[in-house]
């Protein structure tokens, strides 16, 4: 019995742990935003402008 408890420890520790070093890592990822097309910039205008 002692060794269920024992083995479910290690195994919840061992989820705790992966599931703080997955956290850090996806908020040390830097996002990037890809710049506007002039093009597409234009025709978005020319949409709001008929409205």
């Amino acid at each position: 019995m002692i060794k269920i408890l024992i083995l479910c420890i290690v195994i919840v520790i061992v989820v705790l742990l992966l599931t703080l070093l997955t956290t850090n890592k996806a908020y040390k990822y830097e996002h990037t935003v890809d710049p506007i097309d002039d093009d597409q910039l234009r025709d978005d205008n020319c949409e709001q402008r008929n409205k």
